[in-house]
């Protein structure tokens, strides 16, 4: 637990001491998903420019926002939101605008990613890896498996024992395709549906899970079918091939995780650095070859491995990609799938 030293009269020795990572000078605090950060990148950081990483995992958005807002902008120098976060947080000034000079391997990204929606310029930000959401589920052979949200909304549909993604951004919105309705609806109607189809999801259900329990579950056998994120769909399906991770045919959500300052960030000198780090092509291509989500990074392709390159679930094809949409930031409508996520855990 980061502290910080609040009464002027403390001790020399405590001052000398305390290991909070916001005072020391040779120390990066980054806050990231679990299962995202390879061992082998943070080694060779650590090596290279003599310091240490201090590594805090989150399993939600959700709880991320919380804790960034709740006073972790002093206390964390770097962390990874989705771009529908991006407007929450630099809404609400928790970020620090990226000095480009000190990121000369900005260059490196994709066309699509140097100057996104969510972030005109790359002012605050740096794609970091990105994804889609879907279903991992185990195949029976000769037993047919509709490809749908169906297999989670439908009862005369579900497969078996399921798992619900805890992640209101992805399952409200995917109930939304079920139905086939917009994406990012905030009609009346269309989320009480969505609300009243969630709720009798969770009851058919063992419940809610992160995408990295979630794909364990069906692994292990626990359940038949979860929502998941692609890297953590793919890498189950290496380890059993008669588990499979698809897109449903109604369409699903695409994300872009990204590498962000805090504002109040304690060591942005360092921070500036390990995002340049990051955006080298051999350390970006470690990371998507490590945990199979795509990278946003082109020079880094060169040396993605060649079964990853061509696998149409990590880079989708176009014909999918126009199956997949972005989660907007709805600003002050976002109470409204708040209430539905609120009453969906309720009940």
């Amino acid at each position: 637990m980061f502290k910080r030293l609040v009464q002027l009269s403390v001790s020399a020795f405590l001052v000398a001491s305390c290991s909070c990572p916001a005072f020391a000078a040779d120390q990066l605090n980054i806050f990231i998903w679990s299962e995202y950060l390879p061992d082998e990148v943070v080694v060779e950081f650590e090596k290279r420019f003599d310091c240490k990483l201090v590594i805090d995992n989150y399993e939600s958005s959700e709880s991320m926002l919380a804790k960034v807002q709740a006073g972790g902008a002093d206390l964390y120098d770097i962390v990874v939101p989705s771009d529908e976060n991006m407007a929450a947080l630099s809404g609400q000034n928790l970020l620090a605008p990226l000095d480009h000079s000190k990121i000369p391997n900005l260059k490196n990204l994709e066309a699509r990613f140097l100057n996104p929606a969510y972030d005109p310029g790359n002012r605050f930000s740096a794609a970091y890896q990105w994804g889609t959401t879907g279903i991992l589920a185990r195949k029976i052979p000769g037993e047919s498996l509709d490809e749908s949200w169906g297999l989670f909304f439908d009862p005369m549909k579900q497969p078996g024992k399921i798992l619900l993604l805890d992640s209101p951004v992805d399952l409200i919105r995917a109930a939304l395709k079920y139905k086939g309705h917009d994406f990012n609806s905030t009609n009346a109607k269309h989320l009480k549906e969505v609300r009243d189809l969630l709720i009798n999801a969770k009851k058919r259900s063992l419940g809610f899970a992160n995408t990295v329990a979630a794909r364990r579950s069906v692994l292990d056998g626990t359940v038949r079918a979860a929502i998941v994120y692609s890297g953590d769909g793919i890498q189950v399906t290496r380890e059993d091939p008669a588990i499979h991770y698809f897109i449903p045919r109604e369409g699903s959500l695409i994300f872009v995780d990204s590498l962000v300052i805090l504002r109040n960030a304690p060591h942005r000198e360092l921070a500036h650095k390990f995002i340049n780090y990051v955006l080298e092509p051999e350390v970006s291509a470690k990371i998507s070859n490590t945990y199979l989500f795509a990278t946003p990074n082109r020079e880094a392709k060169k040396f993605i491995k060649p079964e990853f390159l061509t696998n149409t679930v990590i880079y989708p094809s176009e014909e999918t990609l126009r199956r997949l949409e972005y989660a907007k930031n709805l600003g002050r409508e976002s109470r409204l799938y708040n209430q539905v996520w609120t009453s969906v855990k309720s009940n």
